[in-house]
């Protein structure tokens, strides 16, 4: 039997965010240090990396200084990101010039760095040119907190977002079980609404977002999706689909959850989820609530059917009359909708 209870409501803060961007000019080349040794520090030599990629410090964030490394006349160097928002060398408050230190950048090249995430437990040291893609997908990278809007600015640990979930959004409800009701009251509010749940299964916390957005002038839609409170790895072992369901009707849409790590943000912004307008939502709401039927299950084939066979068989039962040399068998089988019974007499004659 299902669970039903209302989810948390909230309504969307607007966020706004402005960033900065670096460029390079490439012109003639200085060397402020060189190396010898670059094979002994692309080759496992820890130490001497250790030592080399400490040369590539940037004096200001004390991120690393990566190509293309850009130096003042005297030879400092700074990032990219850091130099575009500089008037002056840093180190030696002297001007800055466009000039590439070739010399680094060669050496950069045969440098493992670590990755940024390192602080949060990631041990991988990699060459720079695969030190970007790593980090945007690295397992240990900060998780942010999954709630919807722009309001809660947490981050932290995969292992800390579920008590920081219930320390700081007390108001969203839990459910436990692979199949729930997901009640959205009052879906006929007006402007940007969304409501979330948390529906708890298989030892792991799914979190359930249905938003409203007003995606073109005057037409509002409706966005359901689930995520995982946990890796994109881990959130490749579930499905979960929801259903709409009344008045002689069905939508549905299944899919693997989103790990938080990923956000349901893309997905909505690509239609990656459940999408239904509100004329939609008025064949399905009952009085201004919208039910919606959420079933999460493991992807693994094998356990499906094992689910499936379960109910078949209830009990195995055994008699014997000993006087008459007589066995009786019987089999049950229950389903959802028969009952088989099958009866073998076996006579046994001196």
């Amino acid at each position: 039997m299902s669970n039903k209870i209302n989810p948390k409501r909230r309504e969307i803060p607007t966020a706004t965010g402005t960033g900065n961007s670096g460029t390079g000019t490439t012109s003639a080349n200085t060397s402020s240090s060189s190396s010898s040794s670059l094979s002994s520090a692309g080759g496992g030599d820890g130490g001497m990396s250790a030592d080399l990629t400490s040369l590539f410090e940037c004096p200001v964030c004390f991120d690393y200084v990566l190509p293309p490394i850009l130096q003042c006349s005297s030879g400092h160097l700074v990032c990219v990101s850091c130099r575009s928002k500089l008037t002056c060398c840093p180190t030696c408050r002297g001007p800055l010039a466009n000039i590439r230190n070739l010399a680094m950048e060669k050496v950069a090249s045969n440098v493992k760095f670590p990755c940024k995430h390192s602080s949060y437990g990631c041990t991988a040291s990699l060459l720079y040119t695969d030190k970007t893609e790593h980090e945007e997908a690295c397992e240990f990278r900060p998780y942010l907190c999954p709630c919807p809007g722009a309001s809660c600015k947490w981050q932290g640990p995969l292992d800390l977002v579920m008590q920081h979930l219930m320390m700081s959004h007390k108001s969203i409800t839990t459910l436990q079980g692979e199949d729930i009701v997901f009640l959205a009251t009052d879906i006929n509010l007006p402007g940007a609404v969304d409501w979330v749940m948390m529906q708890s299964c298989f030892g792991h916390h799914f979190m359930l977002v249905l938003e409203k957005q007003e995606k073109f002038d005057g037409h509002q839609q409706f966005f359901a999706i689930v995520q995982l409170i946990g890796s994109r790895k881990q959130s490749e072992s579930f499905v979960y689909r929801l259903e709409l369901n009344g008045n002689r009707r069905r939508l549905t849409w299944e899919a693997m959850p989103r790990s938080i790590h990923e956000g349901v943000a893309s997905a909505i912004h690509n239609s990656d989820c459940l999408v239904f307008d509100t004329s939609i939502a008025q064949l399905f709401a009952d009085n201004g609530n919208l039910g919606i039927n959420v079933t999460i299950s493991l992807k693994n084939s094998e356990w499906q059917q094992t689910k499936s066979l379960r109910p078949l068989i209830r009990s195995t039962l055994t008699v014997t009359f000993p006087p008459f040399n007589q066995v009786f068998f019987f089999f049950f089988f229950f389903t959802s909708n028969y009952v088989f019974v099958f009866f073998k007499l076996i006579l046994y004659t001196n």
